[in-house]
């Protein structure tokens, strides 16, 4: 089958997602940009168009999976209700989500490093100019500033329980840490044709976690 120019029957939301799965199953040293092309039907000249190289491909694949979950995490996080259906609503939203997205999921647990570890100018695919560099060394920054974020959503909700006393005080950064650490996974080893559903999944994290801060 012919590949696909550069032009709009792909789109970068297509990409991105293409850039996950491929990111999933060869991991990211292995992965390259011919790679991504072939998952989407395009050239890989073409697919420059869109990204300059899987380092910038990889790192779309982070922001859209954190800026999605904060979207949803961050309304229930701040709402007024009982801390413990708080605790138990953001538990399902972030499971959920990798349940129906593992592959993004998945980048989370054995990509991330790749980011962070990162050498700038970055080496895979086209050349940056300083400008391009620039942008995405701000791109970069942010997305690590959001995943902190997305993790002090929980450590707030975790900390209010204990304020209210209706959690037992705990090492609150280390139990987030265990707590988003267990959710993760999730995206690694979930099957869609699997025994349980991602709320059911959900359901259990939540009763375990619960039960643990219970005073």
């Amino acid at each position: 089958m012919a590949r696909k120019p550069a032009d709009q029957t792909v789109s970068r939301e297509e990409i991105i997602m293409a850039a996950a799965e491929v990111l999933r199953r060869n991991g990211y040293e292995a992965t390259t940009m011919k790679d991504i092309a072939a998952e989407v039907n395009l050239t890989a000249a073409s697919l420059y168009h869109h990204f300059r190289n899987k380092d910038a491909l990889l790192l779309a694949v982070l922001e859209g999976g954190i800026e999605h979950v904060i979207q949803q995490l961050e309304p229930v996080a701040l709402e007024e209700k009982p801390v413990v259906e708080k605790l138990k609503q953001m538990i399902a939203v972030h499971i959920v989500n990798l349940a129906n997205n593992p592959a993004v999921g998945a980048a989370f647990v054995f990509e991330i490093r790749a980011l962070m570890n990162m050498r700038i100018p970055p080496r895979n695919g086209g050349q940056f100019g300083q400008e391009d560099m620039d942008a995405f060394i701000e791109k970069r920054n942010k997305f690590f500033a959001q995943r902190d974020y997305f993790e002090k959503l929980f450590r707030d909700v975790i900390q209010e329980g204990i304020d209210r006393g209706v959690f037992r005080k705990v090492d609150v950064a280390i139990v987030t840490k265990a707590l988003l650490g267990a959710h993760n996974w999730v995206g690694v080893w979930y099957r869609p044709d699997g025994r349980l559903s991602g709320q059911e999944i959900a359901d259990i994290m939540a009763d375990t976690f619960l039960r643990g801060l219970a005073l």
